[in-house]
């Protein structure tokens, strides 16, 4: 039996695309959304990066994705907020959570975001340097989602349609349960406990005195239940970087071992100022993959596993490694296929790697 007890599976891609031709590799990737959701994963999942050939605005790619699926969780990971206005951010989540029948999920970080000296003045203006990049942004955006009113109960606004009490338009009702945290540090766990988020765990994270990745994030997602208390519910999930190798054709196999030999390095030892630690990327035949997974500490201790795809495979590859992971691995893992997968027909793998 399983030591594992892996019931919800997911996906994060990073939506990449070629600069030229943007538009093939969107749609590639809501076509991978599709595509999991007839393998039956639970969630599919968007990074979300600026300035970068990929997705740089989530809630506009799940609106599209949205309306391709029908029954698969959708969410982001990571919006970092030092760049959003959390009204608007709120109108446009709640807006998606509608259009997707309550199956958005979305993680935020806080902290000062990436290229800031580069891009800060054009997104802020002058004033730029002064900007709150603290817990308050992700505070504010879970305050608006809410469905808290603006003002006092007499205060109404007066549109063409109607008189009403100001709020956030449209009120998602239970969006505001469905946050998560990325939690890497011991601060950031802690405070994503106290504030009663969803906590995501990466494949890398602050070492807080450990040499070893799984070490530290085990102490981590410790430290996360000790503040959370007994009482409190919340979902946990973790990611991981897996490519299995078992239908993959012979130029993909030389690729995906050159990605995880670019990698390993970076996983014997602390890296940077942060002693930030590494996961091991898992690439190889599906039995030495689940060997692998059982043995992971973390994994032990959740109920829910995002496989982390690498940036820059082609849409084919892609296809292969979602196949091979559903059929091969996930079975092993204590996985609960999303329902409508029990009257859909996905593709074989030989059909996959002939598209």
């Amino acid at each position: 039996m399983s030591i594992l007890n892996i019931k919800h599976i997911a996906l994060l891609i990073a939506g990449n695309y070629l600069d030229h031709d943007p538009y093939t590799g969107l749609n590639h990737s809501l076509d991978l959304f599709s595509y999991a959701e007839s393998l039956g994963f639970n969630g599919a999942w968007i990074r979300q990066r600026h300035l970068e050939s990929g997705v740089s605005s989530a809630s506009t790619f799940l609106a599209a994705a949205s309306q391709r699926t029908s029954a698969i969780e959708l969410g982001a990971a990571v919006i970092q907020m030092g760049y959003e206005s959390p009204f608007r951010l709120a109108e446009d989540l709640a807006t998606v959570d509608i259009l997707s029948r309550q199956r958005l999920n979305i993680g935020l970080s806080a902290g000062q975001p990436a290229h800031l000296d580069l891009i800060g003045s054009a997104v802020w203006g002058t004033g730029w340097q002064q900007q709150d990049f603290s817990y308050r942004r992700i505070e504010q955006l879970r305050h608006y989602l809410q469905g808290q009113y603006f003002g006092e109960a007499d205060d109404l606004i007066e549109s063409p349609a109607a008189l009403q009490r100001p709020r956030i338009q449209p009120y998602a009702a239970g969006l505001s349960q469905r946050l998560w945290y990325g939690g890497g540090s011991f601060r950031s766990v802690t405070w994503a406990a106290e504030q009663g988020f969803n906590l995501l765990l990466g494949n890398l994270c602050s070492g807080e005195g450990h040499n070893d990745f799984y070490q530290a994030q085990s102490h981590l997602l410790a430290q996360y239940r000790r503040a959370l208390g007994a009482q409190q519910q919340t979902r946990i999930a973790a990611g991981r970087v897996i490519v299995p190798t078992d239908s993959a054709d012979q130029q993909s196999l030389e690729q995906y071992r050159k990605f995880a030999q670019s990698r390993q390095q970076r996983t014997l030892a602390p890296v940077g100022e942060r002693g930030t630690v590494y996961s091991h990327d898992l690439v190889g035949r599906s039995e030495e993959i689940v060997h692998r997974l059982m043995q992971d500490p973390v994994l032990q201790q959740v109920q829910e596993l995002r496989i982390e795809l690498p940036y820059a495979f082609s849409h084919a590859q892609y296809q292969q490694i979602l196949f091979d992971f559903s059929q091969k691995i996930a079975p092993y893992l204590g996985w609960e296929k999303c329902k409508k997968s029990a009257t859909s027909t996905a593709p074989t793998a030989e059909q996959v790697l002939t598209e």
